[in-house]
């Protein structure tokens, strides 16, 4: 009977050590939450020429194309030749480059603990100690201060809405980042009064058209950024409290929706009769071509490539991404300015 129970009790033990074998050894289920890798942790000290470069890279200028949106009118309007115009074009083009750079440092101050959680986020430099608390409190205020008082000295219409875009901003930092859906529309605002900006800075009037393809695109690549910030995270809220209640179902359709309607409106302003009048041309329309391939590539980078930081850094290093934007430019261009000014001052 001793020995009856004592092989009983070896083959229990090796039952369970077979069946924890195997639960080891299965293939996860596509189910599984994808395990997150960190990298080496971030060099927490250095000198001061590598604490100003964490400072530059806070300010974010590979982000300031964002701000071309500013040079949109007088593109558009056939001036872009013309030197009392773009002067001032790109001095708001500076202006917001500056002051989205203090946004940026703002942003970064206030989501220093949830950075400090991601996994790639938590090498920025406010995040990781390169750029301290305190430095960084006194540059965001002081890109503030040159950024608003440049925006007054081009213009009061202008340095208003420059106001409004900070404001915005600042809006969006403590609250309306955590609310879904609010939270993409605030980032879509922030483009169409980049527009509306440069069309005070340069007093051109600013189509409707305008305003519209350049909010329905701000949509879109807020939901794509959103979508992947989604995918990514193994906890969403910790990285972003606003992805609680986005669904990968709800952003996969607001995706199609927006680039859908951007495309199509994008269409229509080609098409219609006083554009063609305006632009003397009849061919405008040929550059639909290159917005629905931006579309797309878009698409693909928010579903290709998830241990990227944001889909939005990903298109200005894609290089099929750049080169369509500039072959867009170029074509543009072209029809607009038939490879020359249409008038000069």
């Amino acid at each position: 009977m001793t020995n009856a129970n004592s092989n009983s009790g070896a083959e229990s033990v090796q039952e369970d050590a077979l069946q924890t074998s195997t639960e080891r050894s299965r293939e996860p289920s596509k189910d599984d939450a994808p395990p997150i890798v960190y990298s080496d942790p971030p060099k927490m000290s250095g000198g001061m020429v590598w604490r100003i470069a964490g400072g530059l890279k806070t300010m974010r200028p590979h982000q300031w194309v964002k701000n071309v949106f500013v040079l949109a009118p007088v593109v558009f309007a056939k001036d872009f030749f013309r030197l009392d115009l773009i002067l001032p074009a790109f001095s708001a083009f500076g202006v917001f480059c500056l002051l989205a750079s203090a946004v940026y440092t703002m942003n970064d101050l206030v989501d220093v603990e949830a950075d400090r959680a991601h996994p790639v986020k938590r090498f920025r430099p406010i995040a990781s100690g390169r750029v301290s608390i305190a430095a960084a409190r006194m540059m965001a205020v002081g890109l503030v201060v040159v950024s608003l008082a440049g925006a007054v000295a081009l213009s009061l219409p202008f340095a208003v809405v420059a106001a409004s875009y900070f404001a915005l901003n600042i809006a969006y930092s403590f609250r309306l980042k955590k609310v879904a859906y609010i939270d993409v529309g605030c980032i879509a605002a922030g483009f169409v009064l980049r527009v509306v900006a440069g069309g005070f800075a340069t007093q051109i009037h600013v189509t409707w058209y305008l305003l519209v393809c350049t909010a329905l695109l701000a949509l879109f690549l807020g939901f794509g950024k959103r979508r992947h910030e989604l995918a990514q995270s193994a906890n969403p809220t910790k990285a972003r409290a606003a992805l609680e209640a986005y669904t990968p179902r709800a952003l996969t359709l607001a995706l199609a929706l927006t680039g859908t309607a951007t495309i199509a409106t994008y269409v229509a302003y080609t098409l219609d009769p006083a554009t063609r009048a305006f632009f003397k041309s009849d061919w405008l329309w040929a550059t639909t071509p290159f917005t629905v391939v931006g579309v797309v590539r878009f698409l693909q980078l928010v579903a290709g490539r998830p241990k990227s930081e944001s889909p939005t850094q990903e298109m200005l290093r894609d290089g099929l991404f750049v080169f369509n934007i500039i072959a867009w430019a170029v074509v543009v261009f072209a029809i607009v300015y038939r490879l020359r000014p249409a008038e000069l001052p």
